[in-house]
């Protein structure tokens, strides 16, 4: 087991843990991150717990889960704060790449029975997105992406992250591995302007479309 992973028995009791917590304390969240798809039925996850809450809610969340006897981290990255419960992680994210955690965000998440406590869980488009347009150069990781869309590719609405994530290179190469892995169906083409704005592009990036005499025309996002 690799350093940064936990025994999922011990995330699962986490997750319980940490809902529980949020709930009494009345601040809404999202189960998101990897943990999401495995509440639909993807693939299971060692690292870390995350949970998406709007900004303002922040400082009640950690106080709620230090009264629960976890303890807080406030690390240098300015779009989560983190708590751990023993030797498990948990990340209380307020800003995932492009995407600031609001009430709409939340309310388009769903509501499911997860370890037999009813919460709501993060859009699936949502997720990948995120974890898409959080790829760089220094962390080429698509192999959890990949288990994602292989376990749970008909639930997911592949045309909207394809529309929200175009911009990034590392966005449009995942979208190539799962076409050439055969998880998906090749695309007829870029998405266009009006599919995009309808989608809401991640971070307001611009969009390049080729037309079919080669010329080419952009929009913001």
């Amino acid at each position: 087991m690799a350093d940064d992973e936990s025994p999922f028995s011990d995330i699962e009791s986490s997750l319980k843990k940490t809902a529980a917590a949020l709930r009494e304390a009345d601040i809404p969240f999202l189960l998101g991150g990897s943990l999401a798809s495995w509440a639909r039925g993807g693939p299971q996850t060692r690292h870390d717990l995350d949970l998406m809450i709007k900004q303002e809610d922040a400082e009640r969340a950690l106080e709620a889960l230090e009264a629960s006897g976890m303890r807080r981290e406030i690390p240098p990255e300015e779009w989560l704060v983190k708590a751990w419960d023993g030797d498990v992680l948990v990340d209380l994210i307020f800003s995932p790449k492009g995407l600031p955690i609001t009430d709409e965000v939340i309310a388009r998440g769903e509501d499911m029975a997860v370890l037999s406590m009813h919460m709501r869980v993060m859009a699936l488009e949502d997720v990948i997105s995120t974890k898409l347009m959080a790829i760089t150069e220094h962390h080429l990781r698509y192999e959890t992406l990949i288990a994602i869309a292989r376990a749970l590719r008909e639930r997911i609405d592949w045309d909207d992250i394809r529309a929200r994530t175009w911009s990034s290179p590392f966005a449009r190469a995942f979208f190539v591995m799962l076409e050439g892995l055969e998880i998906l169906a090749p695309a007829d083409g870029p998405p266009t302007i009006a599919q995009n704005a309808e989608s809401g592009a991640i971070n307001g990036a611009s969009v390049r479309v080729v037309g079919n005499a080669g010329s080419t025309a952009s929009s913001a996002g």
